[in-house]
């Protein structure tokens, strides 16, 4: 005795919820990534056109606080460095990176003088560095 079936599978799939699911995680996405700020602290940073392509893991700014004394913070913390310990800060940040590359953002009124003792902590442990700019 054969059987047969009086309702048929259908094997169609609504995607009108699946479509919604995807818009809601898109807008989710697009208001957390503005969110997220890499530099914390507030710098102006001199302009220039040059883009970089490569990108760093670490970073160093340098605040300048227009009374002679300037401050040092590594990944954007707001708690300063000293900057004795900015070498072995780096030292261990970087230590298990491939090809290790950090930046350094400095106020535009920070002297060339305290950029440069921070390009010479790269030199000594043979770091690529990034100045970073804003763009024109």
């Amino acid at each position: 005795m054969a059987y047969k079936r009086s309702t048929k599978v259908l094997s169609d799939t609504a995607m009108s919820s699946m479509t919604d699911l995807v818009f809601l995680l898109l807008i989710f996405f697009l208001i957390t990534s503005t969110l997220v700020n890499p530099n914390a602290l507030k710098l102006l940073l001199p302009k220039s056109t040059g883009q970089v392509s490569a990108k760093a893991t670490v970073s160093v700014s340098i605040k300048d606080w227009n009374n002679g004394t300037y401050s040092y913070h590594i990944n954007g913390d707001e708690t300063p460095v000293q900057f004795g310990e900015v070498e072995d800060e780096l030292v261990y940040l970087l230590q298990s990176q491939e090809d290790p590359t950090f930046s350094i953002y400095a106020d535009e009124s920070v002297p060339v003088k305290e950029v440069v003792a921070v390009m010479n902590i790269a030199k000594r442990n043979h770091y690529k560095v990034i100045l970073a700019t804003q763009p024109e």
